[in-house]
Formats: C-alpha cells, sequence, structure tokens
C-alpha cells in the first residue's frame, strides 16, 4: 500500500504550486529529505526542498520565464534557491558522486531519482515525495527505520563516513533528535573512524556538534559518545556527561530552552573554554559566553548579576551554578534613573566626582532592589551631600 505525505500545509505556501509547475510538474520535481521525513512524523518542517531531473541552468532559466527569482545559491553542486513570496525552497538537481575526500564531493548529474537517493546519508533522508499527489517513494527502506526510530547510514556506514566524515557527527545528531535504539553497524562504524573527524574545518564540527547539544536526547547521546571515544580526536577536555545532565535537569524544571552554548560550556573545564572556543573557531560573542558561564552567580543576587552582566549571561551562570533563576523570570534589567548631568545641578564640578558618585548611586541602588527614581533621587542628594561635605 502506498504511503502518501499530507501536502496540505506544504500546497498551502504561496507560489509552491506555480514553482512545481514551473519545473515540469510531479515528473521532473519531487519532494525530498526533511521536509518529507518531519511531515510524516508529524512535524513542521524547518526547510522545504526539491530534488529535480532539470539541469541547474535550465532550472535558472525555467524559473526565470515563471518570473520566480533564482538565486544560483549553489549551482556547481546542482542548488538553485527559488525565492517565492512564502519563502526561499532550495531545487536540487539530482546527483551521483563521482569522487569524495571525506570532506568535499565532486558530483555528477543525473535523471535518476534512486541515484541521488543512494549518495545521502540516513534513509530516513533518502525518502522522496510527489508534490503534487503526495506518493513517497522510499529506495532503502527509510519508511520501516522511520518508523522504528532507527537512524540507519544507507549502504556501507564505513563507505558513507569516507565519503563525508560529518556523517559521524550526523548520526548522533540524528539519533539524540530521532532516535530510539541506536543502530549497531552505524555506531561501530562511527567509533572506528572518530580519528577521521581531525580532517574537518573545525567550524563545521562547531555547527554539527551545537546542534546536536540541543536535540531532546543530548545528554545520553552525548554520554555514549564519550563512552566511545568518538570526541576524543577534536575535544579531549569532554570527558563527562553528567555536567550536562545536570544542566538539562536545571533547565527543564526552570522551562528554559537549552542552548547550545550554555550546554557547551557545561560540558568544558573551565580553564580551556577560551582554547575550545578558539578551537571551533566561535564568534567572538560566544567565546566570551563561553568563558564568563561558569564565573558563578556573585553573591548580589539574580538579578544585580542580570543588569552586570546581561540577561543571557546571568542565565547561563546560575544555571551552571545550580542557583534560582526563577528572579529573573520576565524581568528585564532596568536602567539606572539618574545622570552626570543631575549630579552637576546638585553642585558636583564635572569630571571625576561625578564618576564616583554615580557609581556609589548605583551601588546603593542595586543593593536596594532598584527601587524607582524617587528613591533614587534621595540617594543622589545624600551622595552628593556626603562628598560635598568631605
Amino acid at each position: 500500500m502506498a504511503v502518501t505525505l499530507d501536502l496540505g500545509a506544504i500546497r498551502a505556501r504561496d507560489g509552491f504550486d506555480a514553482l512545481v509547475a514551473a519545473l515540469g510538474g510531479a515528473a521532473a520535481a519531487r519532494l525530498v529529505g526533511g521536509v518529507v521525513r518531519d511531515t510524516l512524523l508529524g512535524l513542521t518542517p524547518a526547510d522545504i526542498d526539491l530534488a529535480t531531473i532539470v539541469p541547474p541552468d535550465d532550472v535558472m532559466a525555467r524559473l526565470a520565464a515563471a518570473g520566480i527569482r533564482a538565486v544560483p545559491t549553489g549551482i556547481a553542486h546542482g542548488t538553485v534557491t527559488a525565492v517565492l513570496p512564502s519563502g526561499a525552497v532550495e531545487v536540487t538537481t539530482l546527483r551521483r558522486d563521482v569522487s569524495t575526500d571525506g570532506r568535499h564531493a565532486v558530483v555528477a548529474f543525473t535523471d535518476q531519482w534512486r541515484d541521488d537517493a543512494a549518495r545521502r546519508d540516513f534513509t530516513m533522508n533518502a525518502l522522496y515525495a510527489e508534490p503534487e499527489s503526495g506518493i513517497v517513494f522510499d529506495y532503502f527502506d527509510g519508511l520501516a527505520d522511520l518508523a522504528a526510530r532507527r537512524v540507519r547510514f544507507i549502504g556501507d556506514p564505513l563507505q558513507r563516513i569516507a565519503e563525508d566524515h560529518l556523517r559521524i557527527l550526523r548520526f548522533f545528531r540524528f539519533h539524540a533528535r530521532f532516535g530510539d535504539a541506536i543502530d549497531p553497524d552505524g555506531l561501530a562504524a562511527c567509533a572506528a573512524r572518530a580519528n577521521d573527524l581531525m580532517a574537518l574545518s573545525r567550524e563545521r564540527i562547531a555547527a554539527e556538534f551545537l546542534k546536536l547539544l540541543i536535540a531532546p536526547a543530548a545528554v545520553p547521546v552525548v554520554a555514549l559518545m564519550i563512552e566511545r571515544h568518538i570526541l576524543r580526536a577534536v575535544l579531549p577536555e569532554i570527558t563527562s556527561a553528567e555536567p550536562l545532565r545536570a544542566l538539562a535537569t536545571r533547565e527543564a524544571a526552570a522551562g528554559i530552552s537549552p542552548d547550545p552554548i550554555r550546554r557547551l560550556a557545561a560540558l568544558v573545564p573551565p580553564d580551556a573554554a577560551e582554547t575550545i572556543g578558539a578551537r571551533l573557531k566561535l564568534s567572538n560573542a560566544d567565546r566570551k559566553r563561553l568563558m564568563q558561564a561558569t564565573a558563578g552567580p556573585g553573591d548580589e543576587g539574580p538579578r544585580a548579576l542580570a543588569y552586570r552582566v546581561g540577561g543571557t549571561v546571568a542565565v547561563d551562570r546560575l544555571l551552571l551554578a545550580g542557583a534560582d533563576v526563577a528572579p529573573l523570570d520576565g524581568w528585564t534589567p532596568p536602567a539606572l534613573p539618574i545622570g552626570g548631568g543631575a549630579l552637576v545641578a546638585r553642585g558636583l564640578a564635572k569630571g571625576p566626582d561625578v564618576a564616583r558618585a554615580l557609581r556609589r548611586i548605583e551601588t546603593r541602588w542595586i543593593a536596594e532592589g532598584f527601587p524607582d527614581s524617587t528613591r533614587v533621587e534621595a540617594i543622589a542628594d545624600a551622595e552628593v551631600a556626603a562628598m560635598s561635605s568631605a
């Protein structure tokens, strides 16, 4: 019995049917990958991708003729982005691998759907669906694996990993998101080839690992990766998943969404945060946050901490320290309701005295729990009087 995809939400997207028609209809284009997988699971797909037998230059021409804006985002590898009123859709010509080196692939275009499916990583990602009828095409038992929540490589896992080493991390990320019982052949292959991760750019490793850290089953999957020495070649500092487990428990109890940088901070030793941030080529903001996350809750209280370091870093520090984050729920750090001009008007000379007085006023304002401007005016009067009489 044929499996069909519910196309309601997809076909309701403005411009989608016109795009399919421009490509030649269901005979020439099919939905592929995550949009099929997620829709079958009852999830809202993050992206919509189409595979087509139409060569990429012809895709550009057909979309232009149909009045659809086309951007050659990866045309050398067959990908054109169609910009629809309802959002972007990636259209990729069917491909087969000519050669691979573990990081990059040389591809040739084809009109054979099975060849395109065969070069994909996991069976659940090699599902196609007609964009008009919703009929699903399954070349490698992906439907059975999806039903069993089993992440399984297409063909020989070692060969799939040799083609692209990042598939090691993708195997664990997809298992953390979709998996139930782990595929033993895939696990064994990833463990055997874990050192291949060293050949990848650190940016690719970071992007994949950070996605993994916020997946639903991140904690047991990271524990398994540590047990099987998956990370040892690229992140040897990560030796225990227990801090991540504790953080995940606190996030859930506080109703706070998982955050990849916060969760990475739980896993890495504080004295290695700067090194790891640089190794993974994180942004300057994320490196700084990674280093600040384990500095502790401070001794002025949660709101004072949030005022001094910002809400995001404060939540990181409180959760990682096991401190209460409830006082920050719905609270936005206010601005000090007085400035230097008001102190000069009270008789202080412009310069260092004003700066010192503002610091003292701010300290008292924080200690008193951020009172309103009336109280701040009184504090300012007292500080100016004290400094004037000194």
